[in-house]
């Protein structure tokens, strides 16, 4: 491993050099996480600007949950081959080429690859900044690092979609993107400046072949699925075929991984009855919660007629709740067993989208915000304990693979939970306005903007948000089965491992 000086255990207070190293991690961690909570509330202005449909547009957000989920596993390797500052300052620059890029779009297809571009760099700030900090602060002061970085985690679902719905309504959605460019330099500045420098040192041989595999069978797979709706079933070709292709890269990763050293992502984790029981329930929990979450904006845009700004304002309560119990949840998962955490936080989550199925085109915003609420208090109280429980168990050596394999399935059922939604709303639109699928959400965009048509076309829309939510608390409601297999104490402590140990890489919440 590459290394940087510790700072001397004197005490648990972040010297100056410390804080100095932590106001650039900060920085990096603020510009990536700012990114992917700005552009949902733009999705609607994207879908009018290149006259597409949502299924389309959803690439956006899938596109750079893919690309996270492609360099998490890099990020470890590279930080001992080339070194944690040079790595931290490539992950930028990738992010600043990929921002002023995605700024400068002519077409929707050249959004989803510049967004793909600026997630290979998006992906590589949280871990390699994590890794730099926690190396100066040393380890007897892990928990206040972890207490910094949890700021920019714990604001940017408030702060973004109201600065994204500002940003589209005042200036142009293409500053979504374009504000990550004077973040960024001031980064790369400091980073410069400020970061100690490091020794790379050789480090296991990282598996390119495995991530060939598995990135490209994931794109594959959800781009044939997405293409359901627009083809009229699973027989047409542009459905099948990539999603078999995707299907068949998928299963070659695994036969592959169980024969050679080192891959991508190590299933011999599985074999622990903790891990994957916290995974599946992370699974379930991703594919529903953040697709959800990518349909909320444009409900209130779309069928509310609301501005963007107005719709990033109405999502803050949600992030106020998690903000609450997202801490106190950390803490108790420890003490009494994730189990008795996860499931009452569910149950809340399940409590507030239950008035989402419910939506019409007048339903009073009181009980929307409050039902927001809920489920942020309720997402507080989820994500942490499982990935508590997913590591809890774990002996010490495996922390790394095991935060690596949590994180790329978190991005990855984000990616898929979007699509799939997406996909749903797309299908449910074209319906109800009689068009085909590409053009339901411009018909409905259409209809609600023309004043003898507005109430008739909102309340459809609304209705097509309302069974697109059910499906979401479905999806949801199905992770009570294997949260209901979590531990229900707190676990005794793997072998290897010591009282107080804290996992090098905590998983990265980016929505």
């Amino acid at each position: 491993m590459s290394t940087q000086s510790p700072a001397a255990p004197g005490g648990d207070k972040l010297d100056a050099g410390v804080l100095k190293v932590a106001g650039v991690v900060i920085l990096g961690a603020i510009m990536a996480i700012l990114d992917t909570t700005v552009v949902n509330v733009a999705l609607q202005k994207l879908t009018i600007e290149f006259q597409t449909s949502f299924d389309t547009i959803q690439w956006i957000a899938t596109g750079y949950m893919l690309a996270l989920a492609t360099v998490i596993p890099i990020t470890g390797w590279a930080s001992d081959r080339f070194g944690t500052k040079r790595l931290y300052m490539t992950a930028i620059g990738l992010f600043l080429i990929g921002s002023m890029l995605a700024g400068m779009a002519w077409d929707v297809e050249s959004l989803i690859i510049f967004r793909v571009l600026q997630g290979f760099g998006g992906g590589m700030l949280m871990p390699a900044g994590m890794t730099i900090l926690t190396r100066a602060a040393g380890p007897h002061r892990i928990g206040r690092v972890m207490g910094v970085l949890g700021v920019p985690m714990l604001l940017g679902p408030i702060g973004g979609p109201i600065l994204g719905g500002w940003l589209v309504d005042a200036v142009s959605w293409r500053w979504i993107f374009y504000i990550n460019v004077p973040i960024g330099l001031i980064t790369m500045a400091m980073a410069w400046r400020l970061l100690p420098k490091d020794r790379p040192e050789p480090s296991e041989r990282f598996d390119f072949v495995g991530m060939l595999m598995v990135s490209p069978g994931l794109a594959a797979l959800i781009f044939g699925v997405s293409n359901i709706p627009a083809a009229g079933g699973v027989g047409a070709v542009d459905v099948w075929l990539p999603a078999l292709a995707g299907v068949a890269l998928l299963v070659a990763f695994v036969f592959r991984a169980n024969r050679v050293a080192n891959p991508l992502l190590d299933l011999k984790l599985f074999k622990n009855r903790s891990f994957s029981v916290a995974m599946v329930t992370m699974t379930f929990f991703c594919v529903a919660f953040f697709g959800a979450m990518l349909l909320l904006p444009t409900y209130f845009v779309l069928a509310r007629g609301e501005s963007a700004m107005n719709a990033g304002l109405l999502l803050a309560p949600q992030g106020v709740g998690a903000m609450l119990t997202m801490p106190i949840a950390g803490r108790f998962a420890d003490k009494i067993g994730a189990r008795k955490i996860v499931l009452p936080g569910l149950v809340l989550m399940l409590a507030g989208l239950i008035a989402f199925t419910q939506i019409t085109a007048a339903t009073p915003y009181w009980l929307l915000l409050s039902a927001l609420f809920v489920m942020g208090l309720g997402m507080g109280a989820t994500m942490m304990p499982i990935t508590s429980a997913a590591l809890q168990t774990l002996k010490s050596q495996d922390m790394a693979k095991a935060s690596t394999a949590t994180n790329i399935l978190q991005q990855t059922a984000g990616a898929i939970g979007s699509a799939v939604l997406s996909i749903i709303l797309a299908a449910l639109l074209a319906g109800k306005f009689g068009v085909p699928t590409a053009q339901g959400q411009l018909a409905a965009t259409a209809a609600v903007m023309n004043p003898a048509t507005r109430e008739a076309a909102a309340g459809l829309t609304a209705d097509a948000f309302s069974t697109t939510f059910l499906w979401s608390m479905i999806l949801l409601a199905l992770c009570l089965i294997p949260a209901a297999f979590l531990p229900k104490t707190k676990p005794a402590l793997p072998e290897g491992a010591a009282d107080g140990e804290v996992a090098a890489a905590p998983p990265i919440m980016t929505h």
